[in-house]
This record gives structure tokens, sequence and C-alpha cells, in this order.
């Protein structure tokens, strides 16, 4: 029997056997065991219900009668007697008792209902065989079937007959499996057969190349001599499967509109104007030139400033498949280059795997955190990515898995870091470095406004009626409860924000949705950061500086103070760093060398000792452009002269009193702006 699940009239067969039940016996497995004897046949004429179960009217079949004096009939019977009695002696597995019933059977009509539904057939064979009303046809019918049956009892017994009979259980699955094969080779549905079938038509599609195709051709052909019995078969059959499912030579098409792409960009991705112009100078030369080795990008930055993401709008404006792995913390080189297919758990390499994944030979790969590479006993991933990371060497790249070279010329290789200084100088050589620099406020408040705060609203079920946010607001979120380069934890503040905004609509408050001072007071708590602010310079010796951090720039007070004593005492404090003392140290030196032209009497040196202190003494401070800074601090402590208010400076200082440009400008600026200053001095190189 067959069992389906929600039956309908079309899945009954119109014909049926009429039995009736002998015996019920309760099995020792909870289960209920019927014996049943059939009786007659019968047509379905209609169903007239179907719960709980199927009722319908039947009419009763009868035998088209065979005359007794038919020689061809008789002929029949007798050898279906002598072909069933013969396979039932091969087989063994049939009590002897039933060849006597057989051979003294006197109905015929009997022997042959018997002897059908007690071969092992499948239900439609068995059904075609209780369909035919004509007795001789069916009697024919069941002697093709026999002689069938007894070619497969001989093959067997053949099979049997050639292996000793003292095996071992290896051995012993080996010929069942054997039998199988010759069974299912007999019957012409062997799995093995359709699975080679089914790799020769795909390699037929594969684009790849003469040696390619002769090398699975190959390995092929070594598949079909091998005993699927044996754990190299599952071995030999998964790496075949490995070779036809990558994309040789395939590709996508690469969408070369680039003011599309620009638009792509610019959408997803505020500022980072430098990383952008690269890209669309890349996409420029592949328009004009219709290809172009792929070069290898390393965006590195600070965390949370958009590395990551910007791969995959890359991957979107070129409309090629992304693929993104991350390298932190891994250790073992075989999961670049993949391992020897004859060990145990063998597979490729990530970047194999991940082509095969996208079915695409072009994709844009992202390979994150590259600056986090481990290195221990298994080898060094980061020296396995040097071929990788070569655009003179990647068009071969040899897989171990494969043990054939693949191209990755064409693939996109972006890697992201958050430093350099971990990354082997060779596989920097091979890399073109963009620096991702941190975000400014004022690009903070576009970000936010443009995709943070939109994607928090839809994220807790707001729109723009329920909360609006001023510029003024965010300025104060940012710089209040934030200190970072990228924005993941403004992001995180203000999902904070917002939640405790959509938990007051959600109890149906009264509120305004305009933020306010107090709304961020009372949903954030008090302010956690702290920055400097203009407080003024009243006294001489106090000189603003500018400084640059990876969460942006900042004003830096550096104060000077006189004291008596025996002199020549420099005193520093404010956890200085070494080139920053070297500063300190250059510019008292450069004030006693030019102390007549600032109208300074020497003898101050001898008798009054200088202390020079920059604030915020917890934090470590360090390079070179704060010289002029302490020039003019020295200097007006020295001649007891104020610096003119709101005044602030950057730049690095030499001996012969000459000003070197420094970096960080823009964060520079953009916090001097803030603070309120009015003017700035820089080095001309600067401007």
């Amino acid at each position: 029997s067959v069992y389906i699940e929600d039956p309908t009239e079309k899945d009954l067969y119109k014909i049926g056997t009429i039995c009736k039940v002998l015996k019920v016996i309760d099995m020792p497995d909870n289960t209920t065991t019927a014996l049943i004897q059939g009786i007659d046949r019968f047509k379905l004429k209609d169903i007239t219900s179907v719960t709980p179960y199927f009722k319908g009217t039947i009419s009763k079949l009868f035998e088209k009668r065979v005359p007794k004096k038919d020689t061809v009939f008789d002929a029949t019977i007798l050898s279906i007697k002598d072909t069933s009695i013969k396979i039932i002696e091969i087989s063994k597995q049939v009590p002897e008792e039933i060849i006597i019933g057989i051979k003294n059977f006197k109905n015929n009509r009997f022997l042959i209902n018997f002897i059908a539904s007690n071969l092992d057939l499948d239900i439609s064979a068995q059904q075609n065989l209780l369909e035919i009303s004509d007795l001789k046809k069916r009697a024919a019918k069941l002697l093709d079937i026999l002689g069938q049956q007894i070619q497969l009892a001989e093959i067997k017994h053949d099979i049997q007959k050639k292996v000793k009979m003292d095996i071992d259980k290896q051995q012993r699955e080996f010929l069942m499996q054997q039998q199988i094969k010759t069974l299912q080779k007999e019957l012409g549905n062997s799995p093995i057969d359709k699975e080679f079938s089914e790799l020769k038509a795909k390699a037929k599609k594969k684009k790849w190349r003469k040696q390619v195709a002769n090398h699975f051709n190959r390995e092929l052909e070594k598949l079909k001599l091998m005993n699927p019995a044996v754990p190299d078969y599952s071995i030999q059959l998964n790496y075949l499967h490995t070779l036809v499912d990558l994309p040789w030579n395939e590709f996508t098409k690469d969408n070369l509109n680039l003011k599309n792409a620009e638009k792509i960009l610019n959408k997803e991705h505020y500022a980072l104007e430098n990383v952008k112009e690269r890209i669309l100078e890349y996409l420029a030369v592949l328009k004009l030139k219709g290809n172009l080795k792929s070069p290898i990008l390393c965006l590195y930055g600070p965390p949370g400033v958009g590395k990551t993401s910007l791969g995959k709008s890359i991957a979107t404006a070129l409309e090629r498949k992304y693929v993104r792995i991350s390298l932190g913390g891994l250790h073992d080189e075989a999961e670049i280059r993949g391992h020897r297919k004859t060990y145990i758990g063998a597979m490729p390499g990530r970047i194999i795997q991940n082509l095969k994944k996208v079915k695409s030979s072009n994709p844009v790969f992202v390979l994150d955190e590259i600056d986090k590479v481990g290195n221990d006993f298994r080898g060094n991933p980061a020296s396995a990515l040097l071929e990788v990371l070569d655009p003179e060497q990647n068009s071969s790249f040899y897989d171990n898995f494969l043990e054939l070279e693949y191209d990755l010329s064409n693939v996109l290789f972006i890697a992201t870091a958050n430093t350099t200084t971990s990354i082997s100088p060779a596989l920097k050589d091979r890399m073109e470095m963009i620096e991702v620099n941190g975000y400014t406020t004022e690009e903070k408040i576009e970000i936010a406004k443009r995709h943070l705060i939109p994607k928090q609203m839809e994220s807790h079920g707001l729109d723009k009626k329920n909360l609006q946010f001023t510029n003024t607001i965010l300025q104060k979120i940012i710089s209040d409860y934030t200190r970072e380069s990228g924005v993941r934890m403004l992001d995180k503040t203000l999902a904070k924000l917002i939640r405790k905004h959509a938990k007051k609509v959600a109890y149906g408050e009264n509120f305004s949705p305009k933020l306010t001072l107090n709304d961020i007071r009372n949903a954030l708590g008090p302010q956690m950061f702290f920055s400097e602010t203009y407080e003024g310079n009243e006294f001489a010796g106090v000189v603003i500086g500018l400084a640059w951090t990876q969460v942006g720039g900042s004003i830096l007070y550096i104060e000077t103070s006189l004291s008596k004593g025996r002199g020549d005492k420099l005193t520093l404090t404010g956890n200085l760093g070494n080139v920053m003392k070297e500063s300190a140290t250059i510019s008292l030196e450069y004030i006693k060398s030019h102390a007549d032209k600032l109208n300074i009497d020497n003898r101050i040196f001898d008798n009054w000792n200088i202390h020079l202190h920059v604030p915020e003494g917890a934090i470590p401070k360090d390079g070179p452009s704060a010289g002029i800074t302490m020039v003019t601090a020295l200097a007006s402590s020295l001649t007891q002269r104020k610096i003119k208010p709101r005044l602030a400076m950057t730049g690095e200082i030499t001996l012969r009193g000459r000003v070197l440009p420094v970096g960080g400008i823009k964060e520079k600026i953009l916090a001097a702006r803030r603070a309120r200053i009015k003017e700035i001095i820089l080095s001309k190189e600067n401007e």
C-alpha cells in the first residue's frame, strides 16, 4: 500500500479486489495485522461519500473463461509452475512446502493470483496484472514477469558463488554493493550512471580552457574505475562536483554608467571623496579599455567609518556579485589555499568556495580586517594572501584542493584594516593604500540626517510627524554623548533616543515632535564627554594650540609659568611624548638664541625656572605640531605680554625659527571654528 496525505478520487485505482478478513492479530509492537483472502475483482463506479473514509458503488468483474482443452494456456500454466519453483530453489528464502503447494494447485485462476500477489513487484505492476480480465492474457503477462525475475535471481546467485563464504564485514558490504550495482545495471536505473551523465552534461556547458577539460575527463575516468564502497570514491566525486560548479570564465556584465555609479556612491556614503574618486577612475579606465587587471585597494582607517559597506556599494554600482570574508583571527593557511584532496574532510580555500557560491569569476571581494590575520604552527595566512593580492600573480592562483590554476585577475579585491602597522611590508606593497579618515562633526550631522535617523525611525515604527531633529540638537548629541571617528556609537545613541520616544508614542503621552535639550538630557542622562571651549587667555604665557585626534580635532591650551630659582631648569608636565618634549626644548633654545630680538633680558634664564604644562594630563599627547604654540607661550611668559584673544596656532618649529607644515589641518580648523576661534596661524605650505 502507499500512504497519500489528503487523498482525492483521482488517487484511487478504478479496479480492486473484494477481500474477506480471516483473522485480526495484535502484534507485540502495538500494531495490528489482518489476514485477508481475495475473493473477486470489482470496478469502482462512483464515490458516494468521502468522510470519514471513501464510500462508493461497485460492480463485480468476472473472468473471461478459458476453454478446458487449450494447449497454449496449459503450457503457460506449466511454465509458470516450473519458473516459480526454480526461483524459490535459487533464492532459498521460501519454505519448501510452498513448492509442494504450487505443484498440486488444480485451480489455475487461484494459482495465477497466488503467485502474482507473492512476487516482489511494485504496486503499479501488480495493479496492471489485476486489471487484465482475460485469464489467458494475465497468465502470459505473469510468465513474462517471472522470466525477468529468474534472470535477476540467477545473476544474484552467480555473484554469490564468486565470493568466499568466510568474508569479513567490509567484504560483505562490498558484495551487497556489487549486487545492487549489477541489478541496477540490468534494470537500467543505476544512480552511479546517473551521476556520471549529470557530470558530463555539466562539463559540456563549461567555458573552461582545454587543460582543465582534459584534467576533468581524466579524473572522471578515474572515478569510473573506483569501487563506490571505498572512501576515496566520495572524495573523488566531491572533487569533480567542485570542478564543474566553479564559474570558469563566467562573468557578470559590468554596468559602466559612470554617472549612475557616482550617484549610488554618493547616495550610500557621505564624504569619503578620495575613495569614491579612486573607484570612478577605475570604472573610467575599464570603460575605455574594455578590460583591466583589477587593482587591490586597501581602505584603512578607524572603526565605524564605512570601509566594509563601501565595498558593497561598489558591487551595487558595478552590478557585480558581492562577497565578504572576515580575516580577523584567521590562523590556518589552508583557509586561503585549501587542503590537499587526499585528506579526510578536505575542501577548497575560502576564495574558491565563495566563487563557487556566487557563480561568477568577477565579483567584488571584500577582505575584512586584513590587519588582524593570525600566525601560528598551521602556517601564516598573510603569506598565502601574497599571491591572491598581486595583480601580476593572481591570474594563476593555485588552490591545493583544485590542483589547477584559477584566474583571479578579474576579481576586484578590496581589503579593509584599522591600522597598517600590523600588515606585513610585502603584503602592503601589493595593495593601493587609501586612507579613510574619521568624520568631522559637520559630516556626522549630515550622515545622521541622511542615513542613520531614517534607518532607526523605520526600525522603531516612527516617522517625521513623531520626531524631528535639528542641526543644533544633533551637534549636541555628537559632542556630548559620543567620542569616535566613525558613526557606530552615534547610531546606537540615536537608537536609544528614538526608542525612548517610541515608548511615549505607544503610551499615548503628550509630546512635542521637535526635540529639545531637556528631551536629550532626560533620555540620555548627563553629558558623557567634554571638549575644550574657548575660556579666554587673560594671563600671559597661555596660548591656544590645535590638536588632531582619531575622533577629530580639538583646541589645546599650553600654559607656562616662571618661578625664582637657580635657572636653566625647564619642567614639562601633561603626559607629553618624546617628540613633544623635544619641541619644548627646541622652543626654549630658539628663544634663548633670539632673546635680543624679543627684548628679553638674558639674566632671566639664570634666575628663573620655567614650567610648561598641557592640561588633561591623563591623556597622552605627542607630535611636533605644538612647536610654534610652545615658542609663543614661552615668549609670552618671559615678556609678560598677553596673546591676542581668539587666536590659535599649529605648526612645527625648527631651531632656525622656520615653521613647518603639519597634518590634520581640516579637523583642526573645524575644531577652532566650533570653539569660536577667529584667527589661526598656519605654515604657508598648509594654505
